[in-house]
């Protein structure tokens, strides 16, 4: 779809270059007499305006154009009407900019600790898969990091904390207890249920760098 102003460029060069009068000119490209004759007053200023909303979303990659309006009328005192400014934004393209992610700066992951030993550090984790009538089901795996045996799988639809200190539980009682064990953050190993059982048992909890769940494969 054409905009008016260029419909109003093409009628002003067919009545310069080829003689057409203006009415026919007018309907040819569909505008009114009236936008054909207007000449804006104030638009020496739109090549200014244009300039600062370049230079401000040059320099703040971030910003829209609320920011940068209210930029340039409270902090500079601009006067210039906001469907003025936001007409000059458009033009200018600068609403199709794409805007820069936020990246999180993550720390380098730390070395982990080799156990030298059984029943030193386990490792727990939650994994999921879904039936074949579309129901999701969860298992919570524990091994031992130091032969990468694995000590148990509890298989459910859902598994709350309660259902992980029991499972656990169950594996000391023929495997022995850990000094440590390892996991991420999720919310059924932060939760205080988990927390007051390893004290309980005097089981150090390890929880890995967040964003790095490589340290707990």
């Amino acid at each position: 779809m054409v905009k008016p102003s260029r419909r109003k460029e093409m009628a002003q060069r067919a009545v310069d270059e080829y003689d057409v009068s203006v009415r026919l000119a007018c309907a040819v490209f569909t505008i009114s007499p009236t936008c054909y004759r207007y000449r804006p007053k104030l638009s020496s200023e739109n090549a200014e305006i244009a300039d600062w909303l370049l230079r401000l979303t040059t320099a703040n990659k971030r910003w829209g154009f609320g920011l940068c309006f209210l930029y340039l009328r409270n902090i500079k005192g601009f006067g210039w009407n906001h469907k003025r400014v936001y007409r000059i934004y458009r033009e200018c393209e600068l609403n199709l900019r794409i805007k820069p992610k936020r990246r999180i700066k993550r720390d380098k992951p730390e070395a982990l600790s080799v156990p030298t030993e059984i029943n030193q550090v386990w490792s727990m984790d939650f994994m999921s898969d879904s039936l074949n009538d579309g129901r999701a089901i969860r298992t919570f795996n524990v091994i031992d990091d130091y032969n990468r045996e694995a000590l148990g799988i509890e298989v459910d639809l859902s598994l709350p904390s309660t259902r992980v200190t029991r499972a656990l539980e169950q594996i000391i009682e023929w495997r022995g207890k850990p000094k440590a064990i390892r996991c991420d953050n999720g919310p059924e190993y932060i939760s205080q249920t988990l927390v007051d059982w390893t004290n309980k048992h005097h089981i150090t909890l390890l929880y890995i760098q967040p964003g790095k769940p490589t340290q707990n494969a």
